[in-house]
């Protein structure tokens, strides 16, 4: 059983109120349209791939499905039953036993709607998605339109090729969509379930509801870090990637910079890979001397690369001397440049231990950091 799919981006969206056209629109990065081929592609069930576009727009459209399997594109007509007819007719040739036709400013065709339209066809010539009608319908002017068996349409629809070219040839009038071409020759037309994620890009707010839908829910990640330096003579004294004015400077296989230290071990432990020392292993020669910041940009692009955000990060510096209020404003910037997050979401405070242990005595400084990340579900 062969399959073809008209996707549909002829349309000018007047509703959409944009200087572009819907099928055009941004959505999460990349256009709609691109969404709604790969969309009709995901399963393999879909052999041919014909865009239907805007006399003009071809060049366009196939730059935007570069990379996925599809014929080139062919210009569509004034209205959308013109363009499918166009489409069809451009298949005739290839005469593929099923058509899918698709809006393009559908991005999402949820799991399990094209076998349900597959199997429908089976005993009928025509089937598309439907949902119920939910909400009480009024007419402008007054009055309440019953809405007991009454459903919403939605694409692809799906249809026995020969079928759906011959009903278009025949058509008297202009339809609203394929399926009614069938009810005017009197082809039963089939309805499967459709699904509340199967939106039609018509507003600006479509998109910002069509993100939220396509985005992974996310976890929250917490992750503690500690670390400690003794203080020598002969060595700068960094923290926090700031350089501090200090008689003494902290004694490590790199700068020794405890600040971003603890807060590579907080992220590396929010997101179970580890401390710094798995990732820089202080027996490795190239990391002597090294400037943390490389740390921890590593591990902010370990965020990153899980698709992750940092929320929050609070470091404590322990310490006796030197002073670090005047140096915090300098820490901050410093580590939410480091990080790629405003600085409103990072924190440099700093505490004594009242003279006791090491810290007291000035022998070394100690830094605790913790972290709170946002993970995709189920990472």
């Amino acid at each position: 059983m062969s399959i073809a799919a008209l996707l549909l981006a002829a349309g000018r969206g007047a509703r959409f109120g944009a200087a572009e056209p819907k099928q055009y629109a941004l959505l999460a990065g990349r256009p709609v349209l691109r969404h709604a081929a790969e969309a009709l592609l995901a399963g393999g069930h879909v052999a041919t791939l014909l865009p239907v576009c805007a006399p003009g727009e071809e060049a366009r459209v196939a730059s935007i499905l570069d990379g996925l399997p599809h014929r080139p594109p062919v210009a569509g007509g004034a209205t959308r039953q013109e363009s499918v007819r166009r489409g069809l007719e451009a298949l005739e040739g290839e005469a593929p036993d099923i058509v899918l036709v698709h809006d393009g400013a559908r991005p999402l065709v949820p799991p399990g709607t094209l076998p349900a339209l597959l199997a429908a066809l089976a005993q009928h010539p025509g089937a598309i998605p439907a949902q119920p009608v939910s909400d009480t319908l009024k007419r402008a002017g007054g009055g309440t339109v019953p809405r007991d068996g009454l459903f919403r349409a939605q694409t692809p629809q799906a249809f026995r090729f020969p079928v759906l070219l011959a009903a278009h040839r025949a058509a008297a009038g202009e339809a609203t969509d394929d399926a009614q071409l069938l009810e005017w020759a009197g082809q039963p037309v089939a309805l499967v379930p459709g699904h509340e994620a199967n939106v039609k890009i018509t507003f600006p707010e479509d998109l910002a509801r069509m993100e939220a839908l396509m985005t992974p829910p996310m976890w929250p990640r917490t992750g503690l870090g500690f670390d400690v330096h003794r203080l020598v003579p002969g060595r700068p004294l960094v923290l926090c990637g700031v350089m501090v004015p200090h008689a003494l400077g902290l004694d490590g296989h790199s700068d020794a910079d405890v600040g971003i230290h603890a807060l590579c071990d907080a992220i590396y432990g929010a997101l179970a890979e580890g401390d710094i020392g798995r990732h820089f292993p202080p027996s490795e020669a190239q990391w002597k001397d090294a400037d943390s910041a490389r740390f921890l940009r590593h591990a902010a692009g370990r965020i990153a690369a899980r698709g992750g955000t940092l929320v929050n990060a609070d470091v404590t510096l322990i310490c006796e001397q030197p002073k670090i209020t005047p140096h915090a404003p300098a820490m901050i910037a410093r580590l939410s440049a480091l990080l790629g997050v405003p600085e409103g979401r990072v924190g440099v405070k700093a505490t004594t231990s009242e003279r006791l242990g090491f810290t007291g005595r000035g022998e070394g400084i100690a830094a605790q950091a913790a972290v709170s990340l946002l993970l995709p579900a189920g990472t």
